[in-house]
């Protein structure tokens, strides 16, 4: 016979993990409808952190209702205006963000965009914000990263990304950038910094930088979401159309990314039976549109190196010449120290593991990449492939204490064992 107590366990276990998944996939509806409300990201984000609170309190005795993410969003709004009232600051904060929640007004032609995230990503990616702090703000509000998640994912130091979030929310206050979808005239003027979120909401998505689980399917389809609503709303823009090839032919492959047991399985050794031929396919479209339309852009490069690797039928026929020369353009449109650590590792599948070390030595100084896990661990490989057996194993190390997620640190340690022991006292993490 179960205990009364051990029931109540077991139900508040199944709410704790059915409030952690409604935060996954419902945080961005909930903020985006209470900052309708409140006209303030400070308050809208504590209405609705207390939104999830109260779920944990009452959904083991009411049940988890049947639309959690409308539950959320309901109990968010009602605190905010129970806030609002009480301050009496309701008509004075009006102007901060927007009036269409209570006028009904908005920009003309405006009344077909169907969800407020795109109002919450424009108004995070308002011309008015710096641009390191527009793609910062919009992944801690509209997907409600950490503030430490974020900042791995700009290579940045924790309290950095704390106080560039804290200005931009300070700018939009002070400037009163409203909430709302730019007119479709200044559309194309805005989409960059937008796509530099999407883009970042999905590599968080598809290698989740800590926890158990390679992808954060849930981030994985919300930048999907928000591609297909882009290029909806310009389909002729062929960045646009770039970035959903990227994340269709890139996302095809996540079936085949781990194996039966979660563990990594590398691209080399994927089974590409399994991918989906349908994504590789609208994708491909999608690259094909994007080059006719227009010069070559980062989005544009970026689809179409995914698309060699989608259309290549085994690793060993991986055309890695044209990858480096297409790494080679991109490095000139993007000049990102990771589109460089990749362009390296192409140069060493290219022409051997020696050239690809040595090009990799040469970013060791960059800064930006002194906690990137993803240098070491490319380095190690290529001192594995040649037989340096000690400093693969160094290298290894070094990538493992870098490395929060568990699935990919599970990998390392494999690739440590199978190195063998090290000389006597060799540390391991």
């Amino acid at each position: 016979m179960t205990h009364p107590d051990a029931q109540m366990n077991t139900t508040r276990a199944g709410v704790g993990a059915a409030v952690a998944a409604a935060h996954r996939s419902e945080w961005a509806f909930v903020l985006a409808a209470t900052v309708r409300v409140t006209r303030d990201f400070d308050l809208a984000e504590e209405c609705a952190q207390d939104a999830y609170a109260q779920a944990l309190a009452t959904w083991p005795e009411q049940g988890i209702p049947a639309r959690p993410g409308a539950w959320l969003t309901t109990v968010a709004r009602r605190r905010a205006l129970d806030l609002l009232r009480r301050a009496g600051t309701a008509r004075r904060a009006l102007p901060l963000l927007i009036t269409d929640a209570l006028t009904g007004s908005e920009p003309p032609g405006q009344q077909e965009i169907p969800d407020d995230r795109l109002r919450l990503i424009f108004t995070c990616c308002h011309p008015g914000l710096a641009v390191e702090a527009q793609a910062a703000l919009a992944l801690r509000l509209l997907c409600g990263l950490t503030t430490a998640e974020t900042a791995r994912a700009f290579l940045v130091s924790e309290p950095t990304m704390a106080a560039r979030i804290t200005r931009a929310k300070k700018k939009i206050a002070a400037a009163r950038i409203r909430y709302q979808v730019p007119p479709l005239a200044e559309l194309p003027q805005r989409t960059s910094a937008v796509l530099t979120v999407v883009h970042l909401i999905f590599t968080i998505g598809h290698t989740a930088p800590s926890g158990d689980q390679l992808t954060r399917t849930d981030l994985v389809q919300r930048a999907l979401d928000l591609a297909r609503m882009l290029h909806a709303l310009l389909p002729d823009d062929p960045d646009i159309a770039g970035l959903l090839a990227l994340i269709l032919l890139t996302d095809a492959r996540r079936a085949a990314r781990t194996g039966d047991g979660g563990g990594l399985v590398l691209l080399a050794d994927q089974d590409r039976s399994v991918w989906d031929r349908a994504a590789i396919t609208e994708g491909l479209d999608l690259v094909r549109q994007s080059l006719r339309r227009g010069r070559p852009s980062r989005w544009i490069l970026e689809a179409a190196i995914a698309a060699v690797h989608a259309e290549s039928p085994a690793w060993e026929q991986t055309d890695w010449a044209e990858l480096a020369g297409l790494y080679d353009l991109l490095v000139q449109h993007w000049p990102s120290p990771v589109v460089a650590l990749n362009r390296a590792v192409a140069i060493g599948l290219a022409n051997g593991p020696q050239a690809g070390l040595e090009t990799l030595d040469r970013l060791s100084d960059d800064p930006r990449l002194a906690t990137y896990a993803y240098l070491p661990a490319a380095r190690a490989d290529f001192l594995r492939r040649l037989g340096r057996t000690d400093d693969a194993r160094t290298a290894y190390t070094e990538a493992l204490m870098l490395t929060g997620n568990t699935v990919e640190r599970r990998f390392l340690a494999s690739r440590l064992d199978e190195l063998g022991p090290g000389p006597a006292g060799f540390p391991r993490p």
